[in-house]
């Protein structure tokens, strides 16, 4: 999930939690807009640690040498 796709999970999940009004029955919509909200919050974060990982912040410029059998990292 990336960023994007945790912001509208987010959005939707305060949409039904907050603006929604209506009563559907077997369903709580409050209920089910705090949990889109939490997986949101939770993918969202979880991206960010891949993101960061994978080299979106703070990316340590590497070069690697081939000498024949030899790597040398610099």
């Amino acid at each position: 999930m990336g960023i994007t796709a945790s912001l509208i999970l987010i959005a939707a999940g305060a949409i039904l939690t907050w603006a929604v009004t209506a009563d559907v029955s077997g369903v709580d919509l409050n209920t089910v807009g705090v949990i889109l909200m939490v997986v949101g919050i939770v993918g969202g974060l979880i991206s960010i640690v891949f993101w960061s990982t994978w080299g979106g912040f703070g990316a340590r410029d590497t070069t690697v040498v081939r000498d024949r059998d030899h790597v040398v990292e610099r």
